[in-house]
Parts: C-alpha cells; sequence; structure tokens
C-alpha cells in the first residue's frame, strides 16, 4: 500500500514505523509499504512503479502495460512507466521512466493498475524496444495474442509520437495488420534489385491437388518459390494450409523459402543471403541451364 492510502484509513507514520520494526511489514521505497515481509508480486511491483515515481503523473505504459493486460512470453527486468516531459523525476530502483510529449486520448485502460491500452503500449514499447527485431516481435504478439488489432495498432502509430524508428513503426503495423501482403512483395524486389538478383515473377499460378494457387514471388527459371508471410500465417489452420502448398511443390521439383514480411523490416539481409545462395545452389543454376536449354531448342 501507498503512505497516502495508509493514511486515509486512519494508519499514522508511528504505527507504520512500529510495524516495519517489528518485522511484520517492509518498506518498499519512500511511499511505498509491503504489508508483509516478502518480495513483491508482479502487481505490486507495477503499483509501486506509480506510486514511487508519482501517481498524479505516472502510468505504466510500453511492454510493463501488455503484460499487466495479459501478454505472455515476454519478460522486463523494470517496470516502464511514462510522465510527461515537463515533468521532472528521480532515479527509481526497478523503474525505467520514459518522459512522452504528450498523453493521447483514451491512452488510459479501465480500473486497477493505471496502464495505458494495449494498442498504445505496444507502439511504446517498439519505440523503446533495444533493437528493430524486439520492436517488430513485442507488435506481432500484442496482436497475435489478441490483446488488440492491427487496425487499432495502425491508429496508434498515427497518435503516438516517438523519437526512435518512427517509419519503421508505422511499416510494422502495416504488415501486422496484414493489409499490405502486396506491399511485401514489392518490397522483396526491390531487394532484389539492390542486391542484384534477378526479377522475381509475382502472383505465379500454380495448379496444385488442392487446387489453383497464387504463389507470391516465383524466380522461374531457377525453380524457386519464395512465400512472402503476412501476420496472418501464422494463426489458426493458416500453417497446415501453407505446409500443404510447400508440399505439393517440392513433389513436383521446386523449393520453397518463406519470408515473413516483419523480416524484410528486421532482418532483410539475412533472408536475402538465404534468397541468393539458393539461386546459386547446384539444383537451381540446373534447372537455370534446363530452361535456357530448352528456349534454345
Amino acid at each position: 500500500m501507498s503512505r497516502r492510502q495508509l493514511a486515509g484509513l486512519g494508519v499514522s507514520a508511528a504505527q507504520v514505523r512500529a510495524q516495519v520494526q517489528a518485522g511484520r511489514w517492509a518498506v518498499a521505497g519512500t511511499q511505498t509499504i509491503s504489508t508483509r515481509d516478502a518480495p513483491l508480486d508482479d502487481v505490486a511491483q507495477r503499483w509501486r512503479a506509480v506510486w514511487e515515481v508519482g501517481e498524479r503523473i505516472a502510468i505504466v505504459d510500453g511492454a510493463s502495460a501488455l503484460i499487466a493486460a495479459g501478454l505472455t512470453g515476454w519478460s522486463e527486468e523494470v517496470v516502464h512507466v511514462s510522465v510527461l516531459h515537463r515533468h521532472d523525476i528521480r532515479l527509481v530502483t526497478g523503474v525505467k521512466v520514459h518522459k512522452v510529449i504528450r498523453r493521447v486520448d483514451g491512452e488510459a485502460a479501465g480500473a486497477g493498475v493505471p496502464r495505458t491500452t494495449p494498442a498504445v503500449a505496444a507502439v511504446r514499447a517498439a519505440h523503446w524496444a533495444v533493437s528493430d527485431r524486439a520492436a517488430a516481435t513485442i507488435m506481432a504478439m500484442a496482436v497475435q495474442q489478441r490483446l488488440t488489432t492491427g487496425e487499432r495498432l495502425v491508429a496508434a502509430t498515427q497518435q503516438v509520437p516517438g523519437r526512435n524508428r518512427r517509419a519503421l513503426v508505422r511499416r510494422l503495423a502495416l504488415d501486422i495488420a496484414d493489409g499490405a501482403q502486396s506491399l511485401g512483395e514489392l518490397d522483396f524486389a526491390a531487394a532484389c534489385r539492390r542486391r542484384g538478383l534477378p526479377e522475381p515473377t509475382r502472383q505465379v499460378v500454380r495448379r496444385l491437388s488442392s487446387g489453383r494457387v497464387y504463389l507470391d514471388v516465383c524466380f522461374e527459371e531457377h525453380g524457386l518459390v519464395v512465400e512472402i508471410d503476412g501476420a496472418g500465417h501464422g494463426w489458426g489452420l493458416a500453417k497446415v494450409v501453407d505446409a500443404l502448398r510447400d508440399n505439393d511443390l517440392v513433389v513436383r521439383g521446386e523449393r520453397v523459402l518463406r519470408v515473413h514480411v516483419l523480416g524484410l523490416r528486421v532482418a532483410e539481409d539475412a533472408f536475402m543471403d538465404q534468397v541468393a545462395a539458393a539461386l546459386r545452389s547446384p539444383w537451381a543454376q540446373a534447372n537455370l541451364a534446363a530452361h535456357r536449354s530448352g528456349s534454345a531448342d
């Protein structure tokens, strides 16, 4: 509990000291008292962060707000809170304070510890992330775990100013919303040009055992297919459908590489290294030679 809450309940400072000296309570900061002599759990740590920084100015934000909303598979060593840039704050152990230019209308979530809504929290977490890869991961996880939607994420990028990777965060939101599949294909073609690789064909039609399908991009002379996976490819039965299609193509003698659209944002060089290596491989060169021989005939 905060000292203010205890005072509101009629507990005096002397009574607090007596409980602490008796070992029943523990001091967890200048404003926070633990009513048991034990480590604070995650919820208590978030309340402590708000009280110690200033409950009238601080709000749990970024990755910590997402975890409070139910995000799993992500951990932070500190509690992230935001305050307006005009406030002077002191350092608090275990708390990372971020100054923001302005608050967003409706950014505060409902009851409980003061925290930002998942869409705003995800965008700020991406701006504050240690790397582009971490930024992409936490934004995607927020939508995949249904804490927010792609549409709300895109809207939040238009409302939340950030100092770091602004353009990337906006592009990531569009990719995660899965409304830019064709944009991913265009970006892949541009990456091929930058590498001096052959220009791939987009939206190639194949008739497989499952029926007629559209392949994202294809180096037809090399027998190489590259699928650009949007956010939706990881949900539901999409992976099963993808696997069946990939297997059909392999049975027909083609090879398939998969590039997640977020990979073009945060790991383009690594993915394009694989594409270049595949085009140089013996089987691709054999396909190219056979294709040229057939064309000559």
